[in-house]
């Protein structure tokens, strides 16, 4: 069986994740693409939009989100995530085990005692009259149970049902509160009854592959999916890791070689391409991840240099100037510093055209 080692796998990745060049497709496409794209922070789609896409604007996902072609709610790993509304619809159910089993590890305690469908019933309707943050649900669920936590009672809805943000919220540049209804209301149509994961195994693969069962199980929060793999092993190819560990993937998926040439990339924050393998040797070096994931979940914009993660970079703006932080987590070499400049450069065109001041800063 043949072993792919990192190279392989980071270019067979990148190859996927249209990092290897630019994606001839959609936003919406692409969004469906990489079965969705994390949005724990607004602005991380944009930059996950922008750096795989040619010429995409941020109005270009405004458009998606207040036609209600795209919306943001909780799925992989119960995080939340920017998904086209036919994914949304398609999958919801599917995860209900990852939102059910992190609403027990944290709030377990504070809600034992209470009819979970019962409140879950309550939480419909309120959210069906008006949209309602969580702190609004709280409130009014609290109403009824005044000695329980209000927050515990408000992450009982968010596991319970399909609830997702509405605009403006999550909209670029714009401030607004992180206000829910269900996805059954926004969407009008219904959730698809919960099914077997095979499709969604696939569509990882296509996405994120080579892999093997831990990846999957990694990217998606789902467990017990080994006999899912072995079903589809007809529909596959086999590998094997570094380590001996067998990877399954599409027999037609790309699968550079390992010397390919890759452009200096910026890489959002919270992006998919860090979170979605059991093993990151692929795409971030071990030494750099404390660096890259910081304390309360936070997955900071990467730079990558030759297809791995080598630096980290931020933007900060104020009325009149936006500026690009740039800094390595390694040496750079005077043509690397020059391309990963050159790449800021583009990222604050992007993120701040109206501004008369861009600079670039590079630290160490």
């Amino acid at each position: 069986m043949t072993v792919l080692d990192p190279r392989a796998l980071n270019r067979a990745l990148l190859a996927r994740q249209h990092l290897l060049a630019p994606a001839p497709l959609t936003p919406l496409q692409l969004t469906e693409h990489l079965v969705g794209l994390q949005a724990q922070a607004s602005d991380a789609p944009y930059y996950g939009l922008w750096t795989r896409l040619p010429d995409f604007r941020p109005e270009q996902l405004d458009a998606l989100l207040l036609d209600r072609s795209a919306v943001r709610l909780g799925l992989q790993r119960g995080t939340i995530h920017l998904v086209s509304a036919a994914d949304c619809l398609r999958w919801r159910t599917l995860f209900q085990p990852v939102l059910d089993q992190g609403l027990r590890g944290a709030f377990g305690a504070r809600l034992a005692g209470l009819d979970p469908d019962a409140l879950a019933a309550r939480g419909r309707a309120l959210v069906a009259a008006d949209p309602r943050t969580f702190q609004e649900l709280g409130a009014l669920l609290a109403a009824d149970h005044p000695d329980r936590d209000p927050a515990a009672l408000a992450q009982l809805l968010r596991a319970r049902l399909a609830l997702v943000q509405v605009p403006p919220r999550g909209l670029w540049r714009t401030s607004g509160p992180a206000a829910h209804t269900t996805a059954e209301q926004w969407l009008g149509a219904p959730l698809a009854p919960p099914g077997d994961p095979d499709e969604l195994v696939l569509r990882y693969l296509r996405a994120f592959g080579p892999a093997t069962v831990a990846d999957v199980q990694k990217w998606s929060g789902l467990t017990r999916l080994a006999p899912v793999l072995e079903r589809l092993r007809p529909r596959l190819v086999e590998f094997r890791d570094v380590a001996g560990r067998t990877l399954y993937d599409h027999p037609d998926a790309p699968r550079p070689d390992g010397s390919t040439p890759v452009p200096v990339r910026l890489v959002a924050p919270f992006d998919n391409l860090l979170l979605s393998h059991a093993d990151r040797a692929r795409i971030l070096p071990d030494e750099y991840r404390r660096a890259v994931m910081g304390a309360n979940g936070i997955v900071r914009g990467t730079v990558l240099l030759d297809g791995f993660v080598a630096g980290l970079w931020q933007l900060t703006r104020t009325r009149t100037r936006a500026v690009a932080t740039l800094h390595p987590l390694t040496p750079w070499t005077r043509p690397t510093r020059t391309a990963a400049e050159a790449a800021a450069e583009r990222a604050l065109a992007f993120a701040a055209p109206e501004l008369t001041v861009h600079e670039v800063v590079l630290e160490g």
